[in-house]
């Protein structure tokens, strides 16, 4: 078989195999219970990989090698598809083990969708190209599990210079798949909120430059913003000039460790404090805009003091 072709097939098995965990996970009624079907194809195969390893050098087991190595690589392509930040130090050794076996060869999630059909490069930016590409994939459960790790990897991304839209998004990805998981939407229907999620993370990168303000700027407008109240209140210019001034001020005023410095917290706190008083912000709000500030502000200050 050809490079291609086998992308294609394993492209195949790690749909069915998603498909047949999400159905499995979804007649569960406990939170345990939904963990252990989503990952059992994948411990099924780290026990069959660690009995392999014992008997590897029987004749029985160098006659299933090849059998084995393409569980494991379907494995391998399961794992990448989801969010791996978590993994476990079983799967840690694991994934060591192979790469220092060179057993299984290594596949992104990204040539697997190529091998699915997906033929635009422009994934990074979530194009309307790849979107579109993506909802007509006959795939459903791999297109999904691909669009919710290129997201939440696009959202992740943006955690060091806007903590209050990445909350934001990530709530909106986090509540989009516990409604798929306990069956209350279709892949279809999570597929669709997935894209639209997209568009709207994509948008947010042009959000500074259509309200006339810098990407530091604008982090600390939305960090003002996010109480709803204090927009309806003051508007959108007053909070805008807000930003602005806590930008310079902070920026100016900020150490390499203040974040660690109690001191140093409260020095920048009673600033905050200061220019939010100074403009009128709400004083009922006051309290928790200066924590977002703040946080904010520690997301920002590692470029500031760099």
């Amino acid at each position: 078989r050809t490079g291609h072709e086998r992308l294609a097939v394993l492209a195949g098995a790690v749909d069915w195999i998603l498909g047949k965990q999400h159905e499995a996970a979804a007649r569960e009624t406990t939170e345990d219970g939904k963990r252990r079907e989503n990952r059992r194809y994948q411990d099924a195969v780290l026990a069959l990989s660690k009995a392999f390893a014992l008997a590897s050098g029987s004749d029985e087991a160098r006659a299933l090698r090849d059998e084995v190595g393409f569980f494991q690589t379907v494995r391998v392509a399961v794992v990448k598809s989801a969010d791996t930040t978590g993994l476990s130090g079983a799967d840690r050794e694991f994934a060591i083990q192979q790469i220092l076996d060179r057993a299984v060869v290594s596949t992104e999630i990204v040539d697997i969708l190529a091998a699915a059909g997906i033929t635009t490069p422009d994934i990074s930016i979530l194009s309307d190209e790849f979107l579109a590409e993506v909802q007509q994939l006959q795939r459903k459960n791999l297109a999904l599990e691909a669009l919710r790790k290129l997201l939440n990897d696009e959202i992740r991304s943006r955690s060091k210079t806007n903590v209050v839209e990445t909350k934001r998004f990530s709530e909106r990805l986090e509540a989009a798949i516990a409604r798929y998981h306990t069956n209350a939407i279709s892949t279809v229907e999570v597929m669709q909120e997935l894209i639209e999620l997209a568009k709207d993370v994509r948008a947010a990168r042009q959000r500074g430059a259509e309200e006339g303000l810098t990407e530091d700027e604008i982090a600390f407008y939305d960090a003002l913003a996010e109480n709803e109240s204090a927009v309806e209140a003051m508007g959108n210019d007053a909070l805008k000039l807000i930003a602005h001034e806590l930008l310079v001020s902070l920026q100016g005023n900020v150490t390499v460790d203040w974040s660690r410095r109690e001191s140093a917290r409260a020095r920048m706190r009673v600033l905050v404090k200061r220019i939010l008083r100074k403009h009128g912000y709400p004083p009922d709000m006051q309290d928790a805009a200066v924590q977002t500030v703040l946080r904010q502000a520690e997301a920002l200050s590692t470029s500031w003091v760099a």
